[in-house]
């Protein structure tokens, strides 16, 4: 009967703790159950074109007055491309890979235009890790007006949770190379960091508990939370949310052509990787990377915040750094630099989103997918090879 009696009192006290939970954080685990199923691989084509109707979000309101891309009939991809002396044919390519969208643009024209799985010109595609490209960019503009003094300033300076911690004087620079030393793993402990956020602990206060496991500069470890913590940086020195800040000083001011939409976590911009992007205007933005951060002869990012944006000359940066696979390809400012002489760039979101760029042929690709295999065995460098092959083709036309 005590044994009884001891199990009433248990099951009444988890009863009691979950009614405690549901009232207290209900609202975030239907959240996290909406979450978790939207990543379903069954569900992922759906969730990348529906993300802004999903989760909750902050509305980035398009330009008055668009740019516009020429747009020309499709042109004929290359046919076919060749990985590690292994011959892939691109139409088979596109869809093993899951594509939902393909863009090219050269020259300001659009030489080729398709949606798979439902999608169409007005579609917003989630940008996941992409998003980190924009914060740079961001970043960039602040650093022009002066709300943030020098990239090689301590996080803690404009950071209040870090004061007196471990990371307190990691550079701002080294959060946007990859390279803050910051003691986290993102395979094993993403999960628990957006979990702790989700229910309602400020993100810098969940990563000021992390320690260092290294001084910054000495290995390039991709951790996602580099990029929360620019964010931060960002929010803090101009007073602005993200959402609001690239609406008046990137969105409006580039032609963006359609509303675009930021996720939010525990209601704040999520800096990882949150946007909602229209395929052409993924390719508006990657459009101000290729002119120097210039549109209509308007300097809206610095030159030399673009040109450094893909230096990769640091060891760590390079092509290859620490034998690790997430560094196959180099990294400057939260912008993927693959080896090679013709200057390209790309920018880069988990299950096979995609900017690329290639000044020397002015070309821009942006690739859009749902594909559950991203993880396999030297798929970023297979996808460089179908956008040199897709560029060099084009060149040609």
């Amino acid at each position: 009967m005590k044994k009884i009696n001891c199990l009433k009192t248990a099951f009444c006290v988890i009863l009691i703790t979950a009614a405690v939970a549901s009232a207290l954080f209900g609202k975030q685990i239907k959240m996290l159950v909406i979450s978790l199923k939207s990543f379903q691989n069954k569900n992922l084509a759906h969730t990348f074109q529906h993300t802004s109707e999903i989760q909750p979000t902050k509305k980035i309101s398009a330009a008055e007055t668009a740019f516009s891309f020429l747009k020309e009939e499709n042109a004929a991809l290359a046919k076919q491309f060749t990985y590690e002396n292994t011959v892939y044919q691109t139409d088979t390519f596109l869809t093993d890979t899951k594509s939902m969208a393909l863009l090219v643009v050269k020259d300001d024209v659009i030489q080729y235009e398709r949606y798979f799985m439902g999608g169409n010109e007005q579609t917003l595609f989630s940008s996941n890790s992409m998003g980190k490209s924009f914060v740079s960019a961001l970043l960039g503009i602040a650093v022009s007006e002066g709300y943030v003094e020098d990239i090689a300033d301590p996080i803690g300076k404009y950071i209040p949770e870090f004061v007196g911690t471990d990371l307190e004087n990691i550079p701002i620079r080294a959060c946007l190379k990859m390279a803050s030393g910051i003691h986290f793993n993102e395979d094993t402990d993403m999960s628990k960091f957006s979990l702790r956020t989700l229910l309602g602990s400020p993100a810098m206060k969940v990563i000021a508990r992390y320690g260092v496991q290294e001084p910054p500069y000495t290995y390039r470890r991709y951790l996602s939370i580099n990029t929360e913590i620019l964010g931060k940086v960002i929010t803090n020195a101009t007073g602005r949310s993200l959402a609001e800040y690239m609406e008046e000083k990137l969105w409006k001011r580039i032609g963006a052509a359609h509303d675009a939409y930021w996720t939010l976590s525990n209601g704040t911009e999520l800096a990882m990787g949150g946007l909602s992007v229209s395929l052409r205007d993924y390719a508006r933005f990657a459009r101000l990377y290729l002119n120097g951060g210039s549109y209509n002869k308007t300097q809206i990012l610095p030159a030399d915040w673009v040109r450094d944006s893909f230096d990769i000359s640091e060891a760590y940066a390079k092509p290859g750094a620490n034998n690790d696979a997430y560094n196959a390809i180099g990294y400057g400012y939260q912008w993927w630099v693959p080896e090679g002489d013709e200057g390209e760039f790309m920018a880069i979101g988990v299950y096979g989103q995609w900017i690329y760029v290639n000044p020397t042929n002015r070309v821009i690709i942006v690739k859009t997918s749902a594909d559950p295999d991203f993880m396999e065995k030297g798929y970023e460098r297979k996808h460089v090879e179908f956008f040199r092959a897709v560029a060099h083709e084009i060149e040609k036309e």
